[in-house]
Formats: structure tokens, C-alpha cells, sequence
């Protein structure tokens, strides 16, 4: 016997047959019901619509901006803040989180210069910080250590434009 041989009803499923008489239980009506949008022939409502109310689709907003994928939101956390902490000690993000001064452990903290001045010397590890936050806390001999990777780009200098070379017309008119 080969497998071309073998039937199987099993993976076949007959098609509904409708409106043969209400012995076959799919008869009158045809499975459609009374009346109706859905009941007339080419009925059928087209992808999207809810009944009448405003679909979705229509509710989302249309091109309104742009929302970048890559963007970092940091916490902020201004230099006044941490007069806060003892003299000469290590503030980081656990630390800051214990201090209620950032709401979450994992996201990115961004040192600013903010709400006064800054009365004690720290060491202080955080993802981001502003130049005038760093001045800040060096001006009381602390440290401020960021984890972001300083990229300088070094600028070029313009190339002068070279002029046009005259065309072989302009060359044998000469």
C-alpha cells in the first residue's frame, strides 16, 4: 500500500449547506437571522467598523510630531539637594533612592545646578551631569564621576570651493 492510497475523512470538513429546508437545521433563514444588514445579500460590514460609534481607527491622533525611539529620560537632581549628605562621602543612584531624591533605582540620574548652592565636598557617580553642575562641585574640591561616554568631534575646517573647470567648448573658443 502506498500513501497514495490512504484517505483520511478526518482532515476533510464538508461546507455548510445552506438553506435546503429546516430538516437540515440550516434551513428558513439560512443562518443569517431576520432582517437586517447581515441578512441581505453583500451585507457584511467592512474591517474596522464598531456599529456606528467612532471607530479607533479615527479616535488615534494623525501625524501630531515625532516621538524618538532612542530618547533617555534622566532623572534630574539638582546640586542644592545633596547639601543633604555628610561631608566627603560617595552619593550615587542607591543612595539618592534611599534620600527620596529620584523615584526609581535603574533609570538614569542627570546631575544639574539647581536650588542654591552646594555647601558640602562629595563624590558623586551619576549617568549625566551639567558643566555648570561639575564647576559647581569642583569649586568645593568634590568629584563628579559620569558613566556617559565623552565623545569630542573635532571640527574641519571649510575646504576652499574649487572653481569650476572651463568646458571644452570655452577652451577651443580661446
Amino acid at each position: 500500500m502506498s500513501l497514495l492510497e490512504l484517505s483520511s475523512k478526518a482532515g476533510r470538513k464538508k461546507r455548510k449547506r445552506v438553506g435546503r429546508g429546516n430538516a437540515s437545521g440550516h434551513g428558513t433563514y439560512s443562518c443569517k437571522g431576520m432582517k437586517g444588514q447581515t441578512a441581505r445579500s453583500g451585507g457584511k460590514r467592512r474591517p474596522g467598523f464598531e456599529g456606528g460609534q467612532t471607530p479607533y481607527l479615527r479616535k488615534m491622533p494623525k501625524i501630531k510630531g515625532f516621538k524618538n525611539p532612542n530618547r533617555i529620560d534622566y532623572q534630574a537632581v539638582n546640586v542644592g539637594d545633596l547639601n543633604i549628605f555628610d561631608d566627603k562621602s560617595t552619593v550615587n543612584a542607591e543612595v539618592l533612592y534611599k534620600k527620596n531624591l529620584i523615584s526609581k533605582k535603574n533609570k538614569p540620574v542627570k546631575l544639574l545646578a539647581g536650588k542654591g548652592p552646594l555647601e558640602k565636598t562629595l563624590t558623586i557617580e551619576v549617568d549625566k551631569a551639567s558643566a555648570k553642575a561639575i564647576e559647581l562641585v569642583e569649586a568645593k574640591k568634590g568629584k563628579v564621576e559620569t558613566k556617559e561616554k565623552e565623545v569630542k568631534t573635532e571640527k574641519k575646517e571649510a575646504e576652499p570651493k574649487k572653481e569650476a573647470e572651463p568646458k571644452k567648448e570655452e577652451l577651443k573658443n580661446q
